[in-house]
């Protein structure tokens, strides 16, 4: 996108900061500023209620419009696509704008100007899956990774495919990554011999310290959560206002105490896992050509099988990519197992398949 599509200067303006952000912020939150920006696009055209400006950015973010903008988008008036107008905002997608409007206003708005944001529920997360159900994945991906090409509903499985898709599979039965996790690994994130995965962790957006902090700063771990993710106390009129300073302070003194997490946490790979990596990396060997123009491409564990508008082939996996095909996978899966004694359909989420795995790191880091 670019600020010339949009008809309003201040939408052109916020559309232009966002450009400006690239590189600051990972691809998939570019990805979601810039489907905030298109909803006040449709803001700006849509609403009868309030007249919208049509000066700066920042005017976008007064506290009435923003309120008239919020309104819209819970009510599904500033979808993109006109088929779903008018379907409620989901729970996890009020979270995303919520955290884009934020994000948004600092970069607008003078320095000091504090901002009233709406409040959003944490969802409920949906459910785990059993081990047995974990063990029969991964008896699964063995058993389509050896199997000859597979097509059924324009869901088309090649060797290559596969044989990706298991080793993806296996490191994260044994890892848990996440799919950004996963898209940043290198070949150097390998072991020798493959005896071991390195994982670095986005622990600014993990919640596995919370408990830990809360029980030094002598607080609930809501408070750790709202702190360190920088959300804010709701009020009486459904909108935010921030914590006190001193609970602030206690947990960032609390966050001082604990020792540094490492920068890569290295999980053992069980045998069955390395025979599928190993087998990934000869196929991705074909697939990386040496003429590939950055360095970085040549060392990403995870790479694509086909030419796509990102590049050719060969090119880093982006994480949008690897829960693409962890999603085809599992549909080829789910119906090449249907009707089998005993098989429940997993689901095509990541997420729910990373949250269903206790991986234990290793306490020193193996040669690599």
């Amino acid at each position: 996108m670019t600020p010339k599509q949009y008809s309003a200067p201040s939408v052109r303006q916020l559309a232009a900061v966002v450009d400006g952000m690239a590189g600051s912020v990972s691809e998939g939150r570019l990805r979601q500023l810039r489907m905030v920006v298109g909803m006040f696009d449709r803001a700006v055209e849509r609403s009868a209620s309030v007249e919208f400006p049509v000066g700066s950015a920042a005017d976008l973010f007064d506290e009435r419009l923003l309120r008239t903008f919020w309104s819209m988008a819970l009510a599904g008036h500033l979808r993109h696509w006109e088929k779903d107008f008018g379907k409620p905002l989901p729970e996890w997608t009020q979270r995303i704008v919520r955290d884009c409007l934020k994000l948004l206003a600092r970069e607008v708005l003078p320095s000091g100007k504090s901002l009233l944001l709406p409040s959003v529920a944490n969802p409920e997360p949906k459910a785990t899956v059993g081990g047995r159900s974990l063990d029969a994945l991964y008896r699964g991906m063995v058993d389509l990774a050896g199997r000859g090409p597979l097509e059924r509903d324009g869901t088309t499985l090649s060797y290559e495919d596969r044989a990706r898709l298991l080793a993806i599979v296996a490191v994260m039965l044994d890892a848990a990554p996440r799919s950004g996790e996963l898209a940043a690994q290198s070949l150097s994130d390998l072991a020798a011999g493959e005896a071991a995965v390195g994982v670095r962790r986005r622990y600014q957006h993990s919640r596995s310290r919370e408990r830990e902090i809360a029980a030094l700063a002598k607080v609930d771990p809501s408070a750790v959560r709202a702190i360190l993710s920088d959300h804010v106390k709701v009020t009486q009129s459904g909108w935010s206002n921030q914590r006190s300073e001193e609970t602030r302070q206690r947990v960032l003194a609390a966050v001082d105490e604990l020792e540094p997490l490492p920068d890569v946490e290295w999980y053992p790979l069980r045998e069955g896992s390395r025979v599928a990596v190993r087998r990934w990396l000869r196929v991705r060997e074909r697939l990386v050509q040496e003429d590939v123009p950055l360095t970085g491409q040549r060392t990403a564990l995870w790479v694509s099988l086909w030419p796509s508008k990102a590049g050719p082939i060969g090119i880093p996996l982006r994480a949008q990519g690897i829960r693409q095909a962890y999603a085809r996978g599992i549909v080829a899966l789910n119906w090449v197992m249907a009707g089998q004694y005993g098989w429940e359909p997993l689901p095509t989420t990541m997420e729910q398949i990373r949250r269903s795995v206790a991986a234990v790191p290793l306490e020193d880091a193996p040669a690599q």
